[in-house]
């Protein structure tokens, strides 16, 4: 395993990230399963772990800490804040200062996530989405003293847009806040949007970038094959618009899946390292999150690291998908409320 700066961190961390949302009632419900699963990967040399309060209501970075008692001081941990945590995900209701990116909910969700993941500090505590309704000033100014109090090491940003990304590191300059050093953008040969502007602006400020879904949640696994059967996943049940068939984007990912399968088969590798070597070769990223659910899954992604796509395979890609391109726009995890409410469109 090799090892990264972290942004301007200092920090080092493995070419992968043990992503933890797969752990409890979302994925593998049985802890010592999960916990298995991360010990391994730390014996693999894997020394970064992110999780969510949110991935299944808190048992995610319960399952975390438990994992790393006796072995804290060897990983550097990240969790996110921003979604309910009184409602099940996407669920609506509950209390609404329960949530967001308020000074209120950040200064009081992250004793939560301590306490949860048995440790004094985080090494990366991130903003899970965007708030429209929160200044970004109060959200720095609420990490910035939370950084100051050694609770957090350092914070970061996840599946924001990259003029938001912009807006928030001048408001730390104006300020003389602290300022976002990551990003956790969506981002696969099938999900391309932030190279065109994200990635740019993540390398001009010099941000450590940490992609969600490499495999494009599942996309990429080899299972998904024009003419075969549509695999059953929690993940489908949970999110069916990335992966209903009838809908014209997840059909121009079926058939981009089927062709880069065949790629893969060509250049003698999987789909699985194919699609995580792309993504790891790219130079603003510091390095992709892993999601398994299962220890054969681990297995299968590891090896990634040892592989290194030729210029004519990454022209090949090029051609299947066009570089910035998102064949479904539900897969960049983030959608600008104005897209989402007409009366913000319209006098």
């Amino acid at each position: 395993m090799r090892y990264r700066s972290l942004g301007t961190t200092g920090m080092q961390v493995s070419e992968l990230c043990l992503g933890a949302m797969m752990f409890g009632a979302w994925g593998e419900p049985d802890p010592d399963a999960c916990v298995a699963i991360i010990d391994r990967a730390l014996d693999a040399g894997i020394n970064f772990i992110d999780t969510a309060d949110v991935y299944s209501q808190g048992v995610s970075e319960e399952i975390v800490g438990r994992a790393l008692a006796g072995r804290r001081d060897e990983v550097i941990l990240a969790t996110k804040v921003h979604f309910p945590m009184d409602t099940p995900f996407g669920g609506t209701g509950g209390d609404p200062n329960k949530r967001g990116n308020s000074r209120r909910w950040i200064v009081a969700e992250v004793e939560n996530s301590l306490r949860r993941l048995g440790t004094d500090w985080i090494d990366l505590y991130q903003i899970h989405r965007p708030d429209p309704d929160t200044d970004i000033e109060e959200t720095l100014g609420a990490l910035t003293d939370l950084q100051r109090q050694g609770k957090i090491r350092a914070f970061g940003s996840s599946t924001f847009p990259a003029h938001q990304i912009v807006e928030a590191q001048w408001a730390s300059q104006r300020r003389g806040l602290g300022r976002f050093v990551t990003e956790q953008p969506p981002y696969s040969i099938l999900v391309r949007g932030i190279e065109a502007d994200m990635l740019p602006v993540a390398q001009g400020y010099r941000l450590g970038v940490i992609p969600w879904s490499p495999l494009a949640g599942g996309w990429l696994t080899g299972k998904y094959r024009v003419g075969k059967p549509v695999p059953t996943t929690h993940r489908a049940e949970r999110i069916p618009v990335r992966y209903d068939l009838s809908l014209p984007g997840n059909q121009a990912k079926l058939a981009a899946a089927d062709a880069l399968a065949e790629l893969a088969d060509e250049a003698g590798i999987s789909l699985i390292h194919l699609a995580l070597a792309f993504v790891m070769q790219h130079p603003a990223v510091t390095a992709p999150i892993i999601g398994p659910r299962t220890m054969d899954q681990l297995e299968s992604q590891l090896g990634a690291v040892d592989v290194t796509l030729a210029a004519d395979v990454l022209d090949r890609i090029d051609e299947i998908v066009p570089p910035g391109v998102n064949l479904s726009a539900p897969d960049g995890g983030y959608l600008s409320p104005t897209l989402l409410d007409a009366s913000l469109r319209r006098r």
